[in-house]
């Protein structure tokens, strides 16, 4: 047989299978592909099955939680997520106007640690003339996370000046079981045991910083109320509405408590009596005017100012006050909407527990519903921070005059009403100014509130040393 003949015929055999090696090919390609959607499907599937067990479980009970446990690291064991971001809050991160960076000091027998926050006495010495005579003048710093609380308050300079009181604990420690144990279950008793003490009395009955089982129920982790000082304010303040007999942790509705259990701590209280009981003065209102009306009605007053006599107040962080004259407040954004904002892990849906300032978190804590970019976000809070800050300054020079005024008066022997009135001047631009120093969000949380009181602040000075020179003699409220 001829090469030609050979190669024509396998080229026929060639022709004559292709066909059917195609349909070989065909089939089993499909049945590949039909494999790997099915193999997909699958995981699809099991990956939903396995998302929808974690939502249906959104912790694992690996330890049993009581009424009586406080360690979060307990707590921590059935809720890692959650512990993890507690964890952080030991985190210094500075923003413009808040906040602290770590400043290295040598330890002290009477004071171990080896880190701090920044005295703010030294960026303003302003402030040492303002609060002449107090505790304050001698030791106030930046703001730390939650995880510095309690020994903060412990190893302050303040302590050195005046001993201070065990009503100090309830807001610097995990408090709620001290409350339970001291009044044999009954935490408004024990709330009453723990304030007569001596802080340093007090403080052999706690041993950490805010814990879970401040803000949740063991048993259910529903958000509750545990502070009894908050308890009773907001009664007060409910009952100056008409409300009375409320009960916060039976009457509050789930969004009010995500701001509640912060307003538990972060407001401006006062001592009451011998017995140092803790009042928050909320049954006139939360406006200054309403507080500063409270400890008028009461001639309270924390101090003698050591340079001029004025009987003055010092406010205290008044977060809560604040934010409830402001626009988030009236939209329904609670404080842990912003500072603890929600964050998926998985298919859970979880407050983040890394407490802290929106600006280090801008796309969950503020993106969620402002729909502008980060800069544009931060650079609008910097300005309003900007502008309250520039009036803090106005409003501090106008108290510094008057006080310098004052102290003139005296030294010429001077203590007819004028001088008396300039005082109780003094008195309230001193609060106003204060209302907005020690409130933490430099008049964020209400801007135009913010500004108000600083203007007001300012008025307050600048009458007061019109009183000196004979212009007015009387106070106008």
């Amino acid at each position: 047989m001829t090469e030609e003949n050979t190669q024509a015929k396998a080229e026929q055999k060639s022709e004559k299978s292709t066909p059917h090696t195609r349909r070989f090919i065909w089939f089993w390609g499909i049945v590949a592909l039909v494999v790997i959607v099915t193999i997909f499907g699958l995981a699809m599937l099991v990956n939903i099955f396995q998302r929808k067990q974690e939502a249906r479980n959104p912790f694992f009970r690996v330890v049993e939680l009581t009424d009586d446990t406080v360690d979060p690291a307990v707590w921590g064991k059935n809720f890692p997520l959650q512990y993890d971001g507690y964890l952080k809050t030991t985190d210094q991160v500075r923003t413009r106007y808040g906040g602290s960076e770590a400043e290295p000091r040598t330890p002290t027998q009477a004071d171990p640690r080896s880190i701090v926050a920044q005295s703010r006495l030294e960026e303003d010495p302003r402030l040492k003339i303002m609060w002449a005579g107090y505790a304050f003048s001698k030791d106030f710093r930046e703001e730390r996370g939650h995880a510095y609380m309690l020994d903060d308050q412990m190893f302050t300079e303040r302590q050195q000046v005046t001993p201070q009181p065990g009503t100090c604990i309830n807001c610097h420690a995990s408090a709620y079981v001290a409350y339970k144990q001291l009044g044999g279950g009954d935490i408004i008793k024990g709330f009453e045991q723990l304030n007569k003490m001596s802080y340093f009395e007090a403080r052999k009955f706690v041993t950490h910083p805010v814990s879970c089982i401040d803000c949740h129920d063991s048993q259910t982790m529903q958000l509750r109320v545990t502070r009894p000082a908050f308890i009773e304010g907001i009664r007060a303040l409910k009952a100056s509405q008409g409300i009375e007999n409320y009960d916060v942790n039976k009457m509050a509705t789930g969004q009010e408590m995500r701001a509640f259990v912060c307003g538990q701590c972060h407001d401006e209280y006062h001592f009451s009596g011998p017995e140092k009981r803790l009042v928050y003065p909320w049954s006139k209102g939360l406006r200054i005017e309403n507080i500063l009306a409270f400890y008028d009605e009461k001639n309270f007053k924390d101090w003698e100012h050591a340079e001029t006599g004025a009987p003055t107040l010092k406010a205290q962080h008044p977060e809560f006050e604040m934010w409830n004259q402001g626009i988030h407040a009236r939209s329904g954004v609670a404080c842990a909407d912003c500072h603890m904002p929600y964050k998926r892990e998985g298919a859970l849906k979880i407050s983040d527990h890394h407490v802290r300032s929106p600006l280090l978190n801008i796309n969950r804590a503020c993106q969620t519903c402002h729909k502008w970019s980060e800069e544009e976000l931060k650079d609008r809070v910097e300005t309003i921070q900007a502008r309250t800050f520039n009036l803090r300054n106005q409003a501090m020079d106008a108290l510094v005059d008057l006080i310098n005024d004052i102290k003139a008066a005296k030294k010429l022997g001077r203590s007819d009403p004028a001088v008396t009135t300039a005082q109780d001047f003094q008195r309230r631009a001193q609060f106003y100014l204060d209302f907005i120093e020690s409130e933490n969000s430099t008049g964020f949380h209400a801007p135009q509130e913010a500004a108000r009181i600083l203007g007001e602040s300012i008025n307050f000075s600048r009458k007061g040393q019109i009183a000196l020179r004979g212009g007015v003699t009387t106070l106008t409220r």
